[in-house]
């Protein structure tokens, strides 16, 4: 069965995965995994005893060739990251993108997202949104703040927990301190946590802690 296939995996909890999802990992002749130690627990926990590959964004350009070669040859591969879905804010689109362009068929199995729920639990409008992922660190990060002054949708952003006070500061001074906005952190672990109200408001409640696990900031878009 010569194809790719994009698998979701838990953003958090071991317990949302679907039943398609552990059946491919299990057909499948080679995981690609971001973390293969990350990975292993996952498959561990399933009783899945895989042969998985590192697949990461420091190395894909360098196997993305034999890759190739080896579902052409007829390898059945999974394609997963540390969490959520591969190529969203994760490595995966150049293989993906490849694969298309080699006519290989790529199947994307739907699955865990972490901006999804943060957005839906936000109690922002979800209607019509924006995803950033995560803004530049330092080169061109103000001039995209500045690109989204005026936008209207609610927009998603990826933020790591040592940067986070900054963004919120950046965004308030951008956006306004009074925009709506929810800090979403851990989510679907035992200490998720969604933290709502304005920017000042999220900035206040957190300025004295210490900010553990992956971060989530969705902001409202300008009235």
């Amino acid at each position: 069965m010569s194809k790719l296939f994009v698998v979701p995996t838990p953003v958090g909890n071991l317990e949302d995965i679907t039943y398609r999802a552990i059946r491919i990992l299990e057909e499948a002749d080679l995981v690609l995994a971001e973390d293969t130690r990350k990975t292993r627990i996952l498959l561990k926990h399933y009783n899945l005893s895989k042969k998985t590959l590192s697949h990461h964004t420091f190395n894909e350009h360098k196997f993305l060739v034999s890759l190739i070669s080896r579902i052409r040859q007829g390898e059945a591969v999974a394609l997963v990251s540390d969490a959520g879905t591969p190529g969203i804010s994760d490595p995966g689109y150049l293989l993906i993108r490849e694969c298309i362009r080699n006519d290989i068929e790529v199947e994307v199995l739907p699955g865990p997202t972490a901006f999804v729920p943060a957005l839906v639990a936000s109690g922002l409008p979800c209607d019509r949104f924006c995803f950033e992922g995560f803004l530049p660190q330092k080169k061109g990060r103000q001039k995209k703040l500045e690109e989204l002054r005026e936008e209207t949708r609610t927009m998603i952003f990826y933020e790591s927990p040592y940067r986070v006070k900054k963004s919120l500061e950046q965004f308030s001074v951008i956006f306004g301190s009074d925009r709506l906005a929810c800090l979403a952190r851990e989510l679907t672990k035992i200490h998720e946590e969604f933290i709502r109200g304005t920017l000042e408001e999220i900035r206040k409640s957190i300025s004295d802690r210490e900010i553990k696990g992956e971060c989530i900031l969705i902001v409202g878009g300008r009235s």
